[in-house]
């Protein structure tokens, strides 16, 4: 098994996915809302890929909440993570936040998908690449709120991936479309990293993933590139011993970095464990030929070993209270919305 996660290109895969998922380099797939339809397809499509390597790959999906949950069909929508202090008080955010982690982990594991990549660290809610997905502006509200998330994640027996390292969240610039700079102060930075201090401390964070930012105080490279920022800091300072996941190395954030070739070895020798390449297949392809040779245990660390059944699931009791809290702060969410 090797460093790199890529795509899938529609709602099954066709041959050159298939023979893609058969490379050594290739560690698993993230899932996007073109590889959904309805909860059977993504079962067929799922067993798809199981079938199609004879490494027990990796399945993951961005599956936070909010603007960000690739599948809704058939699944409980999940409030942005800005919902749950924002509507209710310190104690009911965690207890909602908790529910809807185990909500999301268990409803992705019923149908044998391994990880969400969640939740998300990022403090306030200016930047344009984060917004409601934010927990809080205040860090000690943020660590409560997604420490109760994680908590639910790891109850339903999915792991958890901590982003985007050390915070993208007081940069107003998307990291899809370009490579923001962050200019303020060492200090400043720091305070948003606490979060992350935090919780790698309470051995909370499976995994992280750097944010495609670059920090002028500290490196002139995005932190996704970057070895002071995944050896020096998260490795040998936090002791971090988990997964450090690129973020898609397709996105412009990633373009400061060189062609896509360049983007993955950079990330890659600066400490990133697994590369996301997603959407630009021929950029795939690219990284392919230049890092096929790595071969890495790390990924499997992540796989899921819980079994859950669809069915079970949404008619336990459990479930249902669960789903029903979720959706009540959702609709409180969208009526917000509405009126302001």
């Amino acid at each position: 098994m090797g460093p790199l996660m890529i795509d899938v290109q529609g709602l099954s895969l066709c041959d050159e996915d298939k023979k893609l998922l058969q490379h050594n380099a290739v560690a698993g797939v993230i899932l996007f809302g073109r590889n959904y339809q309805n909860p059977n397809q993504l079962t067929t499509l799922v067993k798809e890929i199981r079938a199609a390597s004879s490494e027990r790959l990796l399945i993951s999906v961005d599956h936070e909440g909010g603007r960000v949950q690739r599948f809704k069909e058939g699944f409980t929508l999940i409030p942005p993570a800005q919902a749950y202090a924002q509507l209710r008080d310190i104690k009911q955010a965690a207890q909602l936040a908790f529910d809807a982690g185990w909500v999301l982990a268990m409803e992705l594991i019923a149908f044998d998908i391994d990880l969400s990549f969640a939740p998300v660290l990022d403090l306030g809610h200016s930047c344009l690449a984060i917004g409601s997905r934010s927990f809080h502006q205040d860090s000690q509200i943020a660590q409560v709120v997604a420490s109760a998330m994680i908590d639910g994640m790891h109850s339903a027996g999915m792991k958890t991936t901590g982003k985007h390292f050390p915070g993208h969240g007081a940069v107003l610039a998307d990291s899809h479309k370009e490579t923001p700079i962050d200019n303020r102060s060492q200090i400043e930075i720091q305070q948003d990293m606490k979060i992350f201090v935090e919780l790698i401390k309470a051995g909370k964070l499976d995994a992280i993933m750097p944010a495609h930012v670059i920090y002028l105080a500290f490196d002139d490279k995005p932190a996704s590139g970057s070895s002071f920022w995944l050896k020096t800091i998260l490795k040998q300072q936090l002791n971090f011993n988990g997964v450090i996941f690129s973020d898609d190395l397709s996105m412009e954030g990633a373009a400061f970095l060189g062609n896509y070739e360049q983007r993955a070895s950079a990330a890659f020798y600066a400490g990133c464990d697994i590369l996301l390449a997603c959407n630009n297949r021929p950029g795939t392809l690219a990284i392919l030929e230049s890092l096929g040779h790595i071969v890495s245990d790390k990924p499997k660390t992540l796989l899921c070993e819980n079994k859950v059944d669809y069915q079970t699931l949404i008619e336990s009791e459990e479930w249902q209270l669960r789903n029903k809290k979720l959706n009540q702060l959702n609709e409180e969410w969208h009526t917000l919305q509405t009126n302001n």
